[in-house]
């Protein structure tokens, strides 16, 4: 894979990531969120640092998932990594808070980590298609 198709794929994933993230965070998930860490949720997000997570989230999954991925030709494979990233990603936030944050709801924990299955997924699915495309 080239530089070029490197950056298209990692555009597309970047895109669907802050579309299905944001759409999670933002519409479904937000009472939920409010509800088990309102009283540490942030009046003000910091943008800086979700971009950043974003930012290297999104070449993790192409590194650890897509890349294999379409070197094996397998999407099945793509999406076995995938998952399995975005609950280790996942799981080393949640994890940690459960061991170190005074009354971090278990719960949030859960979901957060199938959470980070599923968008992982997702955006490895996309980053596969259009990888595959781009390399024809």
């Amino acid at each position: 894979m080239t530089v070029g198709q490197f950056l298209t794929t990692y555009a597309a994933a970047l895109v669907t990531f802050l579309a299905v993230d944001l759409l999670w965070i933002g519409v479904v998930a937000n009472a939920f969120y409010q509800k088990h860490l309102g009283h540490l949720l942030r009046p003000d997000v910091q943008w800086v640092p979700a971009i950043v997570f974003y930012l290297l989230f999104i070449a993790a999954i192409l590194v650890f998932a897509v890349l294999p991925g379409l070197q094996r030709a397998s999407l099945g494979h793509t999406l076995l990594l995938a998952a399995f990233f975005g609950l280790v990603a996942y799981a080393t936030y949640d994890l940690t808070n459960l061991a170190l944050t005074k009354d971090f709801p278990a719960i949030v924990a859960y979901v957060d980590m199938g959470w980070g299955m599923a968008v992982s997924s997702v955006v490895a699915t996309v980053g596969f298609l259009v990888g595959r495309w781009v390399t024809g």
